[in-house]
Protein backbone atom coordinates (compact mmCIF):
# COMPACT_ATOMS: atom_id res chain seq x y z
CA UNK A 1 0.00 0.00 0.00
CA UNK A 2 1.37 3.41 -0.82
CA UNK A 3 1.65 5.90 2.02
CA UNK A 4 1.17 9.60 2.32
CA UNK A 5 -1.22 12.31 1.34
CA UNK A 6 -1.87 10.85 -2.13
CA UNK A 7 -3.62 7.75 -0.77
CA UNK A 8 -5.60 9.46 2.02
CA UNK A 9 -9.36 9.62 1.53
CA UNK A 10 -12.37 10.91 3.45
CA UNK A 11 -15.63 8.96 3.64
CA UNK A 12 -18.96 10.54 4.57
CA UNK A 13 -21.73 8.12 5.57
CA UNK A 14 -25.18 9.59 5.12
CA UNK A 15 -27.76 9.40 7.88
CA UNK A 16 -26.07 7.13 10.41
CA UNK A 17 -26.52 7.72 14.14
CA UNK A 18 -29.24 10.30 13.50
CA UNK A 19 -32.12 9.55 15.81
CA UNK A 20 -32.65 5.89 16.61
CA UNK A 21 -32.13 4.44 13.14
CA UNK A 22 -28.95 3.29 11.43
CA UNK A 23 -26.88 2.98 14.60
CA UNK A 24 -23.20 2.27 13.93
CA UNK A 25 -20.51 2.31 16.61
CA UNK A 26 -17.39 4.10 15.39
CA UNK A 27 -15.21 1.21 16.64
CA UNK A 28 -17.23 -1.13 14.40
CA UNK A 29 -16.90 1.29 11.49
CA UNK A 30 -13.11 1.50 11.93
CA UNK A 31 -12.88 -2.31 12.08
CA UNK A 32 -15.05 -2.64 8.99
CA UNK A 33 -12.76 -0.37 6.95
CA UNK A 34 -9.70 -2.14 8.34
CA UNK A 35 -11.18 -5.50 7.28
CA UNK A 36 -11.61 -4.04 3.78
CA UNK A 37 -7.85 -3.49 3.66
CA UNK A 38 -7.79 0.23 4.40
CA UNK A 39 -5.12 1.50 6.78
CA UNK A 40 -4.82 4.30 9.35
CA UNK A 41 -8.61 4.40 9.78
CA UNK A 42 -9.74 7.30 11.98
CA UNK A 43 -13.24 8.56 12.70
CA UNK A 44 -14.37 12.02 13.69
CA UNK A 45 -17.41 12.44 15.92
CA UNK A 46 -20.20 9.87 15.84
CA UNK A 47 -21.81 10.73 12.53
CA UNK A 48 -19.91 8.74 9.94
CA UNK A 49 -16.82 10.78 9.10
CA UNK A 50 -13.80 8.63 8.31
CA UNK A 51 -10.26 9.44 7.23
CA UNK A 52 -8.26 6.48 5.94
CA UNK A 53 -5.41 5.35 3.71
CA UNK A 54 -6.94 3.71 0.64
CA UNK A 55 -3.72 2.65 -1.06
CA UNK A 56 -4.43 2.52 -4.78
CA UNK A 57 -8.21 2.15 -4.46
CA UNK A 58 -10.10 4.95 -6.25
CA UNK A 59 -12.62 6.97 -4.19
CA UNK A 60 -15.66 5.64 -6.11
CA UNK A 61 -14.49 2.05 -5.60
CA UNK A 62 -13.84 2.70 -1.90
CA UNK A 63 -17.36 4.12 -1.53
CA UNK A 64 -18.92 1.06 -3.21
CA UNK A 65 -16.92 -1.34 -1.02
CA UNK A 66 -17.86 0.50 2.17
CA UNK A 67 -21.56 0.66 1.22
CA UNK A 68 -21.64 -3.07 0.49
CA UNK A 69 -19.77 -4.01 3.67
CA UNK A 70 -22.08 -1.85 5.80
CA UNK A 71 -25.05 -3.89 4.61
CA UNK A 72 -23.35 -7.31 4.71
CA UNK A 73 -21.45 -6.93 7.98
CA UNK A 74 -23.47 -4.41 10.01
CA UNK A 75 -26.93 -4.63 8.44
CA UNK A 76 -27.01 -0.89 7.74
CA UNK A 77 -27.85 0.63 4.35
CA UNK A 78 -26.26 4.07 4.01
CA UNK A 79 -25.10 6.13 1.06
CA UNK A 80 -21.32 6.66 1.20
CA UNK A 81 -19.45 9.47 -0.52
CA UNK A 82 -15.66 9.31 -0.66
CA UNK A 83 -13.26 12.08 -1.66
CA UNK A 84 -9.52 11.88 -2.14
CA UNK A 85 -7.37 14.16 0.02
CA UNK A 86 -6.85 16.50 -2.95
CA UNK A 87 -10.59 16.61 -3.71
CA UNK A 88 -11.29 17.36 -0.04
CA UNK A 89 -8.68 20.15 -0.09
CA UNK A 90 -10.41 21.65 -3.15
CA UNK A 91 -13.78 21.38 -1.43
CA UNK A 92 -12.42 23.32 1.57
CA UNK A 93 -10.72 25.95 -0.57
CA UNK A 94 -13.80 26.57 -2.74
CA UNK A 95 -15.98 27.63 0.19
CA UNK A 96 -16.63 31.36 -0.17
CA UNK A 97 -18.95 31.48 2.86
CA UNK A 98 -16.41 30.90 5.64
CA UNK A 99 -18.13 32.25 8.78
CA UNK A 100 -16.67 34.81 11.08
CA UNK A 101 -18.27 33.18 14.10
CA UNK A 102 -20.71 30.26 14.23
CA UNK A 103 -19.27 27.36 12.24
CA UNK A 104 -22.28 25.20 13.18
CA UNK A 105 -24.54 27.36 10.98
CA UNK A 106 -22.38 26.88 7.90
CA UNK A 107 -23.19 23.58 6.25
CA UNK A 108 -21.25 21.79 3.56
CA UNK A 109 -23.39 19.49 1.44
CA UNK A 110 -20.99 16.99 -0.12
CA UNK A 111 -22.28 15.82 -3.49
CA UNK A 112 -22.38 12.10 -4.16
CA UNK A 113 -22.25 12.93 -7.88
CA UNK A 114 -20.28 16.11 -8.66
CA UNK A 115 -22.27 16.55 -11.89
CA UNK A 116 -25.26 17.45 -9.68
CA UNK A 117 -23.77 20.90 -9.17
CA UNK A 118 -25.23 21.82 -12.57
CA UNK A 119 -28.74 21.06 -11.27
CA UNK A 120 -28.11 23.44 -8.36
CA UNK A 121 -26.80 26.38 -10.38
CA UNK A 122 -30.27 27.96 -10.93
CA UNK A 123 -30.66 28.26 -7.14
CA UNK A 124 -27.84 30.81 -7.13
CA UNK A 125 -30.18 33.26 -8.89
CA UNK A 126 -32.72 33.27 -6.06
CA UNK A 127 -32.66 35.83 -3.24
CA UNK A 128 -31.92 33.80 -0.11
CA UNK A 129 -30.94 36.63 2.27
CA UNK A 130 -30.21 36.50 5.13
CA UNK A 131 -29.17 32.97 4.17
CA UNK A 132 -26.52 32.38 1.54
CA UNK A 133 -25.66 29.68 -1.00
CA UNK A 134 -22.40 29.00 -2.81
CA UNK A 135 -21.35 26.14 -5.07
CA UNK A 136 -18.05 24.41 -5.59
CA UNK A 137 -16.98 21.43 -7.63
CA UNK A 138 -17.60 18.88 -4.85
CA UNK A 139 -20.18 20.57 -2.62
CA UNK A 140 -22.80 23.20 -1.96
CA UNK A 141 -22.21 25.59 0.94
CA UNK A 142 -25.12 27.02 2.90
CA UNK A 143 -25.11 29.75 5.52
CA UNK A 144 -28.12 29.01 7.75
CA UNK A 145 -28.68 32.42 9.33
CA UNK A 146 -31.65 31.31 11.45
CA UNK A 147 -30.41 27.77 12.04
CA UNK A 148 -30.44 24.52 10.11
CA UNK A 149 -34.08 23.59 10.76
CA UNK A 150 -35.36 26.95 9.47
CA UNK A 151 -33.21 27.00 6.33
CA UNK A 152 -35.12 27.50 3.07
CA UNK A 153 -31.92 26.87 1.09
CA UNK A 154 -31.46 23.45 2.68
CA UNK A 155 -35.08 22.58 1.93
CA UNK A 156 -34.60 23.51 -1.73
CA UNK A 157 -31.37 21.51 -1.99
CA UNK A 158 -32.97 18.50 -0.33
CA UNK A 159 -35.92 18.62 -2.72
CA UNK A 160 -33.56 18.61 -5.71
CA UNK A 161 -31.02 16.03 -4.57
CA UNK A 162 -32.64 13.80 -1.94
CA UNK A 163 -30.02 11.32 -0.72
CA UNK A 164 -27.53 12.54 -3.34
CA UNK A 165 -25.87 14.72 -0.70
CA UNK A 166 -24.73 14.41 2.87
CA UNK A 167 -24.19 17.45 5.03
CA UNK A 168 -21.63 18.35 7.67
CA UNK A 169 -21.12 21.61 9.49
CA UNK A 170 -17.95 23.62 8.93
CA UNK A 171 -16.58 22.73 12.38
CA UNK A 172 -16.65 19.02 11.47
CA UNK A 173 -15.00 19.71 8.12
CA UNK A 174 -12.19 21.57 9.90
CA UNK A 175 -11.63 18.56 12.18
CA UNK A 176 -11.38 16.29 9.13
CA UNK A 177 -8.90 18.70 7.56
CA UNK A 178 -6.73 18.48 10.67
CA UNK A 179 -6.63 14.69 10.40
CA UNK A 180 -5.68 14.88 6.73
CA UNK A 181 -2.97 17.41 7.49
CA UNK A 182 -1.26 14.73 9.55
CA UNK A 183 -1.26 13.07 12.95
CA UNK A 184 1.22 15.57 14.35
CA UNK A 185 -1.17 18.46 13.55
CA UNK A 186 -4.25 16.63 14.84
CA UNK A 187 -2.46 15.67 18.07
CA UNK A 188 -2.11 19.36 18.94
CA UNK A 189 -5.70 20.22 18.07
CA UNK A 190 -9.02 19.27 19.58
CA UNK A 191 -10.01 16.45 17.21
CA UNK A 192 -12.34 14.13 19.08
CA UNK A 193 -12.23 10.59 17.75
CA UNK A 194 -15.13 8.41 18.79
Amino acid sequence: MENGQNSQQVAFLRGINVGRGKRVAMADLRKLLGDLGFAQVRTVLNSGNVVFDAGKVAPADAAARIEEALVLKLGVAARVTVLSASQFAELMAQNTLVPAADAARLLVLVLNNPADVQRLAPLLQQPWQPEALALGQWAAYVWCHDGVLASKVLAALGALLGDGVTSRNWATMLKLKLLLDGPEVAAHASVKET
